[in-house]
């Protein structure tokens, strides 16, 4: 065993004795008892700790000594999921507040693969049915056979456990209406009961199955098959939650009960039109073959997952295997899948029965018919490239609540490349098929062609060169000669090849030169024909191959050529088309990052001819230049870069790109989203060239149709735009959403005004910066700069007077300007904007049936007509706290669930109590709402 292992065992051995007492007392475990323990040497034991610290194995507590205990055992013992990535506390209490903070309450549905993906309107459906006054709504799901109806309905009664819609206790009775099918007395027998003498045989009554589930739900499998008699029964039962047994005449007895049914068949055409309109809530759900890629992966691992509990051993799945499995799922459900894998786990132990560590399941064992879904699959190429991004590796299960030490998950692992094993695993895996030859070529060159793409994608970052990257694993020399050859390739093909051909290459030369020196055999003549030999692309390889030749002195085999024709064709970008170059450059650590992606979802598209500049704050700019330069490098330019930037130093950027590339370079300020989007269009659909885009974005302001001279851009007489600086602790997040409620509140005022988020370091350079741009008029947050700005402390903008002195600060830039249509809109107020903001997220959170955003208007009037009786204007806190409390009484009178006021009623200030009941009337008039007393007395006393 490893010593790396050794250590991991040790540690999680002894972490699974700790309580939270002792982890409290002792703060885990430290690098000298471990060593001591295991007789290693302390640096060496530290060494190893770091390691699987970064591995995410073992958390960190900072401190002296250090200490370290097992991340599994730390989220079993305080019940939560820490947050992927290498886990280091500054101390035990720290972690203690932050586990407090990532704690939450699991729900039954949470343990449902696809519950917040493809099932989550089924999810939501179900949750609405378990919780709709007074005793929720009863439910029909639909699907074919084996997609997991029953195991839907078992997690909608958990959940109404965990809401508290049923007991503890409370019953959940299965009955599949099929069993009776034939005998439709003895099936209404079973469900209602019967009394003694009903029919021939019934001795003695009985209770039905209506009775046993009385608080609970009764789940009716297999509905369809409910004569049209016993339909009527179950209905009428649904309507009144009366029923009589079989042989009585009248219906007396009574019981609540939820009614769950399930059916493979159309509801409109197996039950009578008048049971199905009984049921209010019709949930499909969808066939196995119509989830996603990743749910697929993700149910495969669950059954594989329960047969390493019942074997008691880890299952280690090949890729091929797993691939096989996905494949192969057409028209069969979950039940199918789970009966293959149960059966292959079955052979596997067999086979693995002397291994005491795993037991194996590879590509040979499978049935022929699942071994056609590696075929199947191979054949689509998107689904095949998505499967590789969750499966590179093969796949290992373990029993539950063991957790086993994996290495070999280096960098330099993760990127290990070698395009002949790729090659020889799979065309000796299919000639052991007995595959045609033909067939073959075609998945090799498939597979190759998506194991390139997903090798490197050079669209995530420009934080580290491909050069770099590739210094890390090959010689300097082999980059060298890699790069002339990717120059080489790019002018010989007239394509855009940025750096994955330049990655790929470079990997598969070194293999090359490693193979020749070892005097191994370039493998598998077979796959000569994958490429046509009048291709451009093998004709491309054929010049490269004399070059290697010329350069290293060495003979390249012919199959070689055929390797480098694959990479060729594999490493093309999948775009060709020529297109201006977009670059969006931006201050801040992820702030061009996050519009792009914004601009990229709303026009649909990955293009990569769109490509965000990060410039954090404490970052050179020079290095920011060098490394976006080294990136165009690789990529077709020739019809320009145009860039988008914010301010500053990142303006420059064009000149420097012109210089060094000479290529032609646009630059525009004052970025948006919507100039974004604007400039894709241009340049993707459009097909414009640069300075027909350049001219025609130097006058957009937008797509809303805005009157110039009545919006017009504020600038000050040397051309600055006017600002405001919000200002919070990294200027991200709270600074990011104070910038979003000084937005709203700017909007009305007919000022074009720009919201600028700083951080409080270095906070007076950064503003003095922004003001070789912008005419800083108001700074509002955490701190006051030291500088001559107007600051408003961000307790004062929430509150209430923070908003009114904005824009009384910036009414008076206004006058000064001379704006006076602006002017006027700064004086008819934009009042209460925060408030209706914050309002309605929190609102957005605590509300289920009614939209925030319909009833705010009628909120708000609520709140004006209150302050008009009371006769003074509340804080803003304390009207954020009625208009929610507000807002959530409307949504209890919907669903009839008042609250009940204990407290004594004789103390409530008459006024405001009058005050309310006058402000109700709005949601009487508009919504048709009615509220009860107890509400008014809980709002009265909130003022």
């Amino acid at each position: 065993m490893k010593r790396i292992e050794r250590i991991f065992d040790y540690i999680a051995e002894q972490s699974s004795s700790f309580t939270k007492e002792t982890l409290a007392e002792r703060e885990g475990l430290d690098a000298q008892e471990i060593a001591d323990a295991l007789g290693i040497l302390r640096n060496n034991v530290s060494k190893e700790l770091n390691e699987l610290v970064r591995l995410e194995k073992v958390v960190k507590f900072g401190g002296r000594p250090v200490h370290y205990f097992s991340r599994e055992a730390l989220e079993q013992l305080y019940g939560v999921v820490l947050p992927a990535g290498p886990v280091v506390y500054e101390s035990f209490d720290d972690c203690k507040r932050s586990l407090a903070v990532e704690k939450k309450e699991v729900e039954p549905f949470d343990a449902l693969i696809g519950a917040h993906r493809s099932l989550k309107r089924q999810v939501e459906q179900a949750k609405a049915a378990i919780l709709y006054p007074p005793d929720g709504l009863h439910t029909l799901i639909v699907g074919q056979t084996g997609v997991g109806k029953t195991l839907f309905a078992h997690l909608m009664f958990a959940y109404g456990k965990t809401m508290g819609r049923f007991a503890d206790d409370a019953p959940f009775v299965t009955f599949n209406c099929a069993d009776y099918y034939n005998n439709p007395q003895l099936l209404l027998s079973h469900v209602f009961g019967h009394i003694k003498g009903a029919f021939t045989g019934a001795d003695q009554a009985k209770a039905g199955l209506v009775e046993e589930a009385d608080g609970g739900v009764l789940f009716l499998d297999e509905i369809h098959r409910l004569p049209p008699e016993g339909q009527e029964m179950i209905f009428y039962f649904m309507d009144t939650g009366t029923y009589n047994r079989l042989g009585e005449t009248t219906r007396s007895r009574k019981a609540k009960v939820l009614i769950i049914g399930a059916t493979t068949e159309d509801p409109k055409s197996a039950l009578t039109k008048t049971f199905v309109r009984r049921i209010p809530n019709i949930i499909a759900i969808p066939t196995l073959a119509s989830r996603s890629l990743g749910e697929k992966l993700d149910i495969i691992k669950m059954l594989f997952t329960d047969e390493a509990q019942r074997v008691k051993k880890p299952i280690r799945i090949s890729v091929e295997a797993v691939k096989s499995l996905i494949g192969s799922i057409g028209t069969g459900n979950v039940g199918q899948l789970k009966s293959n894998i149960k059966l292959l786990c079955a052979q596997a132990f067999l086979n693995g029965i002397d291994n005491p560590e795993y037991i194996e399941v590879d590509f040979r064992m499978l049935p022929q018919a699942v071994k056609n879904g590696l075929l199947t699959l191979s054949a689509n190429r998107q689904a095949l490239t998505e499967l590789t991004k969750y499966l590179a590796e093969p796949l290992v299960v373990e029993p539950p609540g063991r957790r086993r030490l994996r290495t070999g998950d280096s960098a330099q692992d993760q990127q290990a490349f070698n395009l002949y094993r790729v090659v020889e695993d799979k065309v000796e895996l299919l000639k052991g098929e007995g595959i045609s030859d033909d067939l073959i070529k075609q998945i090799v060159a498939t597979d190759v062609n998506v194991y390139i793409r997903q090798l490197y994608d050079k669209r995530d970052s420009i934080a580290l060169s491909t050069r770099d990257r590739l210094l890390k694993i090959v010689d300097e020399p082999l980059v060298d000669f890699s790069e002339q050859i990717s120059l080489f390739v790019q002018k010989r093909l007239n394509r855009s090849y940025r750096d994955r051909f330049l990655y790929a290459f470079s990997l598969h030369l070194s293999a090359f030169l490693k193979r020749l020196k070892d005097k191994e055999v370039i493998p598998y003549s077979e796959i000569a024909g994958a490429i046509e030999q009048d291709s451009l692309y093998y004709q491309v390889a054929l010049e490269i191959k004399t070059r290697i030749e010329h350069h290293y002195h060495v003979t390249v085999p012919p199959t070689e050529v055929e390797y480098i024709a694959l990479l060729l064709e594999s490493a093309e970008d999948d775009d060709l088309e020529e297109k201006v170059i977009i670059l969006v450059a931006m201050h801040g650590a992820s702030t061009a990052s996050s519009m792009v992606e914004v601009a990229q979802k709303l026009f649909n598209t990955q293009d990569t001819n769109l490509i965000p500049i990060d410039m954090p704050l404490d970052k050179d700019p020079q290095k920011i230049a060098k490394d976006v330069i080294t990136m165009l490098r690789g990529m077709n330019c020739r019809q320009g870069v145009l860039i988008l930037a914010d301010m500053g130093s990142l303006v420059t950027l064009g000149a420097e790109i012109r210089e060094k590339l000479q290529i032609p370079v646009r630059t525009l300020d004052m970025v948006s989203t919507p100039l974004i989007l604007e400039a894709m269009r241009k340049a993707d659909i459009v097909g414009m060239d640069l300075e027909s885009i350049y001219e025609s974005l130097r006058s957009f302001r937008g797509y809303e149709a805005v009157d110039s001279e009545d919006v017009p851009m504020e600038r000050t007489e040397d051309g600055r735009q006017e600002a405001v600086v919000t200002i919070c602790s990294t200027g991200k997040g709270a600074a990011v959403k104070l910038k979003s409620l000084v937005e709203d509140v700017l909007k009305g005022t007919g000022k074009n005004i720009a919201v600028l988020p700083v951080g409080l370091v270095q906070l007076e350079d950064h503003i003095r910066e922004l003001e070789n741009t912008y005419a800083v008029r108001a700074a509002i947050g955490m701190k006051k700069p030291e500088l001559p700005v107007p600051f408003i402390p961000i307790e004062e903008f929430v509150g209430g007077s923070g908003e009114q002195r904005l824009l009384e600060l910036l009414r008076a830039s206004v006058s000064a300007a001379g704006h006076t249509l602006a002017a006027q809109r700064v004086e008819e107020g934009q009042k209460s904007i925060v408030v209706r903001r914050l309002c309605e997220e929190s609102l957005t959170k605590f509300l289920t049936y009614l939209n925030p955003s319909k009833i705010m208007d009628s909120l708000m009037e609520f709140d004006r007509i209150v302050e008009q009786e009371v006769g003074k204007s509340f804080s803003n806190p304390i009207r954020i706290r009625i208009i929610v409390h507000c807002g959530c009484a409307l949504e209890r009178a919907v669903t009839r669930t008042p609250l009940v006021y204990e407290d004594s009623k004789k103390d409530i200030d008459t006024q405001k109590l009058a005050a309310i009941q006058k402000g109700v009337k709005v949601f009487e008039n508009a919504l048709k709402l009615h509220f009860s007393d107890d509400e008014l007395y809980f709002m009265a006393k909130m003022i």
